[in-house]
């Protein structure tokens, strides 16, 4: 079976290659249907120009239609975006962008109603988004790799371009020389057959582009030896006007960011604009395709195409930086067709020889090439879209020229500069690096790591290692690493003769005493080779990575192997989405006097009191200082380093975190975060702060999507380097007096959590008065005698730890499962506070999948204090 599955796996050339012409027929009818709908909105657009006022007509389409468009891309996809290609380039380097049917539909209609606006926008662009996202969602019912996933997506994109433009060829150079650069067998192959399946069903289908005259072109259209510095000019002008463009791009982006509205908003104002601008020039530029003929058979005047350049020249600019759905493949070929023209008359009336046609069409490849940087695929659009031979060496001089000119004045490519403004990086890998010396102990290590207390018994550390598949375990206090214990270590103490173990119970000795207090460590910034040096050199199997003596993860050979396997497989080069970071706009620091740091978010007034002076009571037994942190959250389409916020409400409720600090004479610092992420914005406070334990209120349950209460604690759980503690107020405790926590429940199971809770309750209980502590343990109806040890160890360990003149006792409970025990416990005995250990499988993790600690939180009235370790996610 397993065989046949790994059989099944592998890309099969047949399965590839039905699935290519699946592909290209798929992304042949979207396009089809993207330019006859886009037409036909167009036309009406045109038409109602006839019958009403067209000042008073085209802007209000463009901005019904604007918005429309805006709010299909805002609501349902907002990957949908701008022209689609940066994020087809981004799927195809690993980045986690999403492409799929749904981003696919979005695409299609909102681009149709965009363009149908009359917004100055190309829908070849969006074809190809179109395309890879159908692809992408029918590569989904195929169970073959990775690798075979983004060549099908290619394959799609490809489809996609050549049935916009009837150019099959220019479809397969449009992966190779942009999207994914790979020249391999499979890749060509399905390329070609998805590129020519499209254009050959867009073209039966009447999909043409351009709707040419060719015999007219081939008539027209001419080159001689005098006119190569004229074409060398057409090149130079396209490449800098095209590096302008560039420019212009990312500044109206930037521009409309600054704004602060909501996509849907900028769309309609973009739609508004052009309408206004189009209402104003003559009445044959309100028909983009009769304006492209006019100007490609040379019957234009020169000032007609002057003003058609700048027109359309600052009319793309304001509607793709808006977002709208579309493309620029299309504007740029108009914009090197007017700018063709120009220079083509101008060298007609200086020679008296020459073509104003072929300079147009030249140019189109030219101005193309300068802003897209794919001199190669410019050359070939051009050429097959009039199959016109004496076209192939002006638009070489004036395709490469224009690249060259565009790339030197604004190097890199635009589709990558478009990703930068969203976070996204695309790097090359160097192949031949090898991942050892590439590749650093942080990047591969295991950050969940399960540690022992110095201060646990023999008999518990034995316990531990007979529930857990691990055969060595970091030994910690208050999350520095101190030691590290393995089962050789046990093993030797229940046999040795040293008379200092032999005669002591398992119980009565430490982990401390047995454990080899100065472990090998790596650093985070260890390579792979240094750590496999020391595990060859020391004979272990496991290295703590430790920073500034907090233990941060653990790495294995494993790891190591794992991590090698990944780089020959060419998993390492995947590139990370890198959100935008929250922003400081107040804080204030105290003196850093304390032995640690424990972080309190506080977001509602009426539960920051209580949090607040537990932090206090914690930080105060531990001798920790406190960071206050306040979040405020603002719309995605904002920067959270421009927007402008009020703070006077923050500030009022960090003066209570700083009235009561000063009482108990503790350090705090405060701050207030602008973010668009609050999991985000606490997660670089507690990597940036060095944060040892979060203490940050819950609503038990995962349903109320609050400012910090809701969906944000499975991030904090899962990500955060530090002790976790939620609380969840009972409903019986008022906001505003001083706690009462006076009788405690402590439900404990024997994970290596539990110990966690136990070291909070002496600090916790100096919030009532004359506290009572009980331990419990649930078990079966079955059981006629509980073992009742891990009970009686953890008051042991208790009383060890803390003289607490407070009530210990252990008592155990029979119910069906943990949860009814415990909730039927505090309804019977009333009990104000109960605080539950995670289990060694992550019980918060659990909590928010509506496990054992939502049961009991949701099923109760009181309290409830929830707990875990320093112990991060693991890495995928």
């Amino acid at each position: 079976m397993n065989q046949r599955f790994r059989t099944w796996w592998q890309p099969r050339r047949g399965l590839a290659i039905a699935e290519a012409c699946i592909i290209g027929l798929v992304a042949a009818l979207s396009a089809v249907f993207l330019k006859v709908g886009s037409g036909w909105l167009g036309t009406w657009r045109v038409h109602t120009t006839h019958l009403f006022p067209a000042w008073l007509v085209l802007p209000a389409i463009g901005l019904v239609l604007g918005f429309l468009a805006g709010w299909l891309v805002d609501r349902l996809a907002p990957e949908a975006s701008g022209s689609g290609i940066p994020q087809v380039k981004a799927s195809l380097a690993n980045v986690p962008v999403t492409l799929s049917w749904r981003v696919a539909g979005v695409k299609l209609l909102s681009a149709i109603v965009a363009i149908g606006s009359g917004m100055t926008l190309g829908r070849q662009g969006p074809t190809v988004q179109v395309g890879a996202g159908l692809a992408a969602g029918m590569s989904r019912w195929v169970p073959t790799s990775p690798d075979h996933r983004r060549q099908m997506i290619a394959a799609g994109a490809g489809a996609g371009l050549a049935a916009a433009f009837n150019a099959p060829i220019a479809g397969v150079l449009f992966i190779v020389e942009e999207l994914l650069q790979d020249l391999s067998g499979l890749t060509l192959g399905t390329a070609i057959i998805a590129s020519f399946i499209g254009g050959v069903i867009s073209r039966l289908l009447g999909g043409g582009s351009l709707d040419l005259n060719l015999q007219l072109v081939k008539s027209s259209s001419q080159f001689s030896i005098p006119e190569i510095p004229f074409f060398i000019l057409l090149g130079i002008l396209a490449g800098l006007f095209g590096a302008l463009f560039n420019h212009g791009i990312i500044f109206s982006i930037k521009f409309y960011e600054r704004l602060h509205i909501s996509l849907p908003l900028r769309v309609a104002l973009a739609g508004f604009i052009s309408g206004v601008v189009v209402a104003i020039l003559p009445a044959s530029f309100r028909d983009n395709t009769g304006l492209r003929e006019s100007l490609i058979t040379g019957n234009s005047h020169p000032s007609v195409a002057a003003i058609a350049f700048a027109a359309q020249f600052i009319l793309t600019l304001i509607a793709f930086g808006s977002g709208a759905p579309g493309g620029l493949f299309a504007p740029s070929l108009i914009l090197g067709s007017c700018l063709g023209h120009i220079i083509g008359v101008s060298e007609l009336y200086i020679t008296g020889v020459g073509s104003p046609t072929t300079y147009a069409l030249a140019g189109m490849g030219g101005f193309f090439s300068a802003v897209s940087k794919v001199p190669i695929t410019a050359i070939v659009i051009v050429f097959e879209m009039t199959t016109d031979f004496n076209l192939v060496l002006p638009l070489m001089i004036v395709s490469v020229a224009a690249y060259l000119v565009a790339d030197k004045v604004v190097p890199g490519s635009l589709y990558e500069k478009l990703l930068e403004l969203k976070g996204i990086t695309l790097t090359k890998e160097v192949a031949m690096e090898g991942a050892l010396n590439k590749l650093t102990a942080k990047d591969v290590m295991q950050e969940r790591v399960e540690t022992l207390d110095a201060e646990m018994s023999l008999e518990e550390a034995m316990q531990a290692f007979a529930r857990s598949h691990h055969r060595g375990f970091p030994v910690v206090e208050d999350s520095k690493l101190v030691g590290i214990v393995t089962q050789s270590d046990l093993l030797k103490i229940r046999e040795s003769t040293n008379h200092t173990f032999r005669d002591r119970n398992l119980a009565d000795i430490f982990l401390k005493e047995i454990m080899t207090s100065v472990p090998m460590t790596v650093s985070p910034i260890h390579t792979l080779s240094n750590v496999l040096y020391l595990l060859d050199r020391y004979q272990i199997s496991r290295l703590p990575v430790v920073d500034r003596r907090k233990l941060i993860g653990i790495i294995t050979r494993a790891d190591i192997i794992r991590a090698e396997a990944d780089h020959l497989n060419g998993e390492n080069a995947t590139p990370k989405l890198r959100p935008e970071p929250s922003y400081i706009v107040y804080q204030t620091r105290s003196p850093s006097i304390g032995r640690g740091r424990l972080l309190v978010p506080v977001a509602n007034p009426e539960t920051a009191g209580v949090l607040l002076q537990m932090a206090a009571a914690i930080a105060r037994d531990r001798h920790y200082e406190i960071d206050c942190v306040q979040v405020m959250l603002i719309p995605r389409h904002s920067s959270p380093s421009e927007t402008q916020v009020r703070t006077a409400k923050s500030r009022r409720l960090l003066r209570q975190a700083e009235v009561l600090a000063k009482k108990w004479k503790i350090p705090l610092h405060t701050q207030i975060r602008v973010t668009h992420d609050v999991a985000q914005a606490i997660l670089e406070t507690i990597n940036e702060q060095h944060i040892d334990l979060i203490l940050m209120g819950w609503k038990g349950n995962t349903s109320t999507p609050g400012r910090i209460f809701g969906s944000v604690v499975d991030t904090i759980i899962r990500q955060a380097t530090c002790e976790v503690v939620l609380v969840k107020l009972g409903t019986t405790q008022s906001p505003i007096s001083s706690p009462q926590f006076n009788r405690w429940l402590v439900p404990v199971a024997g994970g290596p959590n539990s110990p966690l809770a136990i070291k909070l309750l002496p600090a916790l209980i100096t919030l009532g008065n004359d506290p009572k502590i009980r331990l419990t343990q649930v078990f079966k109806p079955s059981e006629l005698k509980p073992d009742m040890s891990i009970s009686e160890q953890a008051i042991r360990h208790l009383m060890r730890r803390r003289k607490l003149s407070s009530t210990v006792v252990a008592l155990p409970i029979q119910a069906n499962s943990v949860a009814e025990g415990v909730i039927n416990l505090v309804e019977t005995e009333g009990y104000d506070v109960v605080v539950l250990g995670a289990s060694r499988e992550g019980l918060l993790q659990q909590a928010i999948q509506g496990n054992i600690p939502e049961a009991i939180a949701s099923g109760v009235e009181s309290t409830v204090i929830l707990v875990r370790g320093a112990i991060q996610k693991q890495k995928t």
